[in-house]
């Protein structure tokens, strides 16, 4: 088995003489993790049994060239390089485990893919040929390539890597995993720097879609260019962004290799009110000079990091590993020469003996080194596992198909790939390891709080998780515990407009995403009683909006009352007028001798009078607790009362026009003055609206109704009239009378005045016209108790207008002129009718 990996050291070669190369630290722990998977496994008597697994070193540089010459070194055996062929002879190289990067992976996924024909050992491969250098090698058959960085989407398809297999799981839950963190914390507007590779575009789309399903909206979204140095331009360009953006939440989504210098240049900016979501670890040691720039400007910073299960040993293995215990590993004794002043040989890069007493990697530097297990030092891991297993698997079926013999010496790498594909094994510490893309699950993750160390770089701490897995609402578990940027005690606010309180619901701005918004009060009648809603809710009709608009209220039930002030004013004018009503007709009683009284129907007044007693009577129906029986006597009595009073005005009008009006009195007329033929106008116009009222109460009668809309704080208890149509056309049946009346009372208004009472029966009737038509629009125009009381208001006072204007002038006259009320005032030219004013009816 070989490891490539990236950029282990800044410059390959072998150490010279007075020169030490310096190698990236935490990309040791990869090669510390592949040899204690190796020994594990190796010391397991069971996987593996007399078979020992090993592994070569290669350091591939960052670039293409050098990638592929290290990949031709490692496949042929030596530097010069034979395509085709591998010199080597004693050890079988099975699968390599390429670096990090996605780029290393997809340079030796390439090569390797080129080698697709199975061959065994010929040893006169290269005589056949003719070709001498080769003449001790043999035909190269196809290599495993296993790559322990970050998953990446071109790096599965089998049509370009059929030879190549993933270890990480791949990260399709993370978008969601962020958007439930911006919802947790309430962070609706937020900035994104992404690479701009073959996978930002798939990316951001995701994130888009899970950002919009959450209503969380991306303030901006910046392609960083996938290079390792960005122009100065791009760099103040991205800056100016970020500092005038009013997001207060940036997510950093990528690995940290590919952004590590514009996150180092952003650093120098202190932008230490920032919150960083970061999808990959910060390694401060790659640029340990600038670490006291990234920890105060990253502090704070949330970082998802995939869950790895704890590898127990490992740790210890760290605590107890010296360069005296693999004297052959140099890299080692460069790590002991550098931080523990141990006395160093140039020539051959060895440990003289002379160290700090009892050194460690435990007591290295926490900004340089970490003692446990990285993402890709587990996927190394799990990548040594899935091929010991596959191998394992291998062998045992060949031993059941063929009798056991030299077995090491029939491994072939392409034999491994059926077994390596359908792998699928737990390591020690539990977790599963599994190569097919199919039946890969959904990665877990740590969610870990980037912390500011007193001495130094910041450590992170386990602050959350996110199981994609979980039950919804379980999903996403985070601590209180999490350090915010310096100066807040609080959690940051990242908005893009302030939360709209309860009483209020969003307005969208024109031309601004969804997050960016007006807050406007809820309309009449509607609530909203949480935050940042989009529409208010009406309340039910047994219900009303308080002041704030924010709980609807139970409405009280209300009616015109006697106790109500205005029905209780009602009530006090319609007893009065009914006492002053009975009062003249007490008078019209004791003074029925007098001229006055005789010379206008005598029986008409009282019947009128009467009449007029019961119509101010007629609005306590309306007022009080309405009853259907209520309701039905509103109507019904109100329309028969006010057509007997009327048609009383009208027969009192035709008996003073026939009166007046008949120069010669003939027998036809003395027949009808004498048989009172006038009188029966009463019962037959009574008749006529009997008849209307029938028709109404048998069609659509009125019944008990409620208006919840009126009054917002009160439901009001009315009485619904039931047809319009019937309502309007007795109102109009009796103005019909009332005009009659006014045209009988119009022909007659020459007439002599003593003892004519025609223009007083005219006034009254337009008096009584003139209130109807008012009260029609009047009417219409208002709602609940007002419409209630105005109706009221009209019945009183076209029956005051009756009594005012019929009865008021005679009462002063009997009460305080008496001496007009005399026989010998009538006028000369009225003494030729005086026999036929004696003939009237008493």
């Amino acid at each position: 088995m070989a490891l490539s990996l990236d950029m282990l050291t800044r410059k390959s070669g072998k150490i010279s003489q007075g020169h030490t190369p310096r190698f990236l630290e935490n990309n040791y722990l990869f090669v510390l993790a592949l040899l204690f998977a190796t020994e594990e496994i190796n010391n397991n008597p069971h996987l593996l049994p007399n078979i020992s697994l090993g592994f070569d070193l290669y350091n591939a540089l960052n670039n293409e060239w050098n990638i592929l010459q290290d990949a031709f070194i490692w496949l042929t055996g030596q530097r010069q390089i034979i395509p085709n062929y591998t010199c080597r002879r004693k050890s079988k190289v099975t699968a390599v485990l390429t670096g990090p990067s996605s780029a290393t992976s997809t340079h030796f996924g390439r090569l390797l893919d080129l080698y697709k024909f199975p061959q065994g050992e010929e040893e006169e491969a290269g005589v056949d040929i003719g070709i001498f250098e080769i003449q001790h090698c043999q035909q190269l058959s196809v290599k495993l390539s296993l790559t322990f960085g970050s998953f990446d989407t071109i790096l599965s398809d089998r049509g370009k890597f059929s030879s190549l297999y993933q270890i990480a799981s791949p990260d399709t839950s993370l978008p969601f995993g962020i958007a439930l963190m911006m919802v947790h914390f309430s962070w609706t507007w937020v900035g994104l720097l992404l690479v701009e590779d073959h996978k930002a575009s798939q990316i951001l789309s995701d994130l888009r879609r899970e950002m919009d399903r959450n209503k969380v909206c991306i303030a901006f979204a910046k392609m960083i260019p996938d290079t390792n140095f960005p122009t100065l331009n791009f760099i103040v360009k991205t800056r100016v962004q970020i500092l005038e953006s009013l997001t207060n939440v940036i997510i950093i989504y990528g690995d940290y290799d590919s952004l590590k210098f514009l996150i180092v240049i952003l650093s120098h900016d202190l932008l230490t009110m920032k919150v960083w979501v970061l999808k990959s670890r910060l390694h401060t040691s790659s640029y340990v000079h600038s670490h006291e720039f990234l920890v105060d400007s990253f502090h704070s910073g949330l970082i998802f990091s995939h869950h790895l299960s704890k590898i127990t040993g490992f740790k210890n293995f760290l605590q107890t590993i010296n360069p005296f215990k693999y004297p052959e590993d140099n890299f080692l004794a460069i790590l002991w020469h550098r931080h523990f002043n141990c006395s160093f040989s140039q020539h051959d890069c060895k440990i003289l003996g002379i160290c700090l007493p009892n050194a460690s990697l435990e007591q290295l530097p926490m900004k340089n080194w970490k003692m446990g297990m990285t993402e890709e030092s587990y996927n190394i891991y799990n990548s040594v596992y899935a091929v010991a297993h596959s191998l394992h698997e291998m062998i045992f079926s060949q031993v059941q198909i063929q009798p056991p013999r030299n077995v090491e010496g029939n491994v072939y790498p392409w034999q491994l790939h059926p077994f390596l594909k359908n792998i699928h094994v737990k390591n020690y510490a539990g977790g599963n390891v599994v190569l097919d893309l199919k039946r890969k699950v959904d990665a877990e993750y740590d969610i870990l709080n980037f912390w500011n160390s007193p001495g130094g770089p910041g450590h992170t701490v386990k602050v959350g998780t996110f199981y994609p897995k979980s039950p919804q609402g379980q999903q996403l578990i985070l601590s209180h515990h999490i350090k915010w940027p310096t100066g807040l005690t609080e959690i940051p606010r990242s908005v893009c407009s302030e939360s709209c309180g309860p009483g209020f619901r969003k307005s969208p701005q024109d031309g601004k995403p969804d997050c960016c918004f007006d807050c406007i009060t809820c309309p009449a009648n509607e609530i909203s009683n949480e935050t940042d809603v989009d529409h208010c809710v009406r309340c039910p009709e047994s219900h009303y909006a308080n002041a704030h608009k924010n709980h609807c209220l139970q409405k009280a039930v209300t009616f015109l009352s006697y106790e109500d002030p205005l029905g209780m004013a009602l009530t006090s004018l319609a007893l009065g007028f009914s006492a002053l009503t009975v009062s003249v007709l007490g008078v019209f009683v004791k003074y029925h001798h007098t001229p006055i009284v005789k010379a206008n129907n005598r029986s008409l007044t009282y019947i009128l009078l009467i009449t007029l007693t019961f119509c101010f009577l007629c609005p306590l129906l309306f007022i009080g607790h309405p009853n259907t029986a209520t309701c039905v006597l509103q109507q019904s009595t109100f329309a028969v009362l006010f057509t007997v009073a009327l048609s009383t005005v009208l027969a009192k009008t035709l008996t003073v026009v026939l009166a007046f009006k008949i120069t010669v009195p003939g027998k036809m007329v003395r027949r009808i003055m004498i048989s009172r033929a006038p009188n029966y106008i009463i019962p037959v116009c009574t008749l006529i609206q009997l008849v209307l009222c029938g028709i109404w109460l048998s069609a659509s009668p009125p019944f008990v109704d409620s208006d919840a809309h009126t009054e917002h704080d009160h439901i009001i208890i009315i009485c619904n009239k039931g047809s319009s149509i019937a309502f309007h056309s007795v109102l109009g049946y009796l103005c019909s009378l009332a005009l009659g009346s006014y045209t009988m009372a119009y022909l007659s208004r020459n007439l002599p005045d003593t003892f004519n009472e025609a223009k007083f029966l005219s006034f009254s009737m337009l008096v009584f016209f003139n209130v109807w038509i008012t009260f029609l629009p009047v009417y219409h125009s208002t709602k609940g108790k007002s419409m209630l009381a105005m109706e009221v208001f009209s019945i009183l006072a076209s029956s005051a207008g009756l009594l005012g204007c019929i009865f008021v002038p005679k009462c002063y006259i009997i009460l305080s002129r008496p001496e007009r009320n005399l026989l010998y005032h009538i006028r000369d030219e009225t003494h030729s009718r005086r026999n036929v004013l004696h003939s009237f009816p008493s």
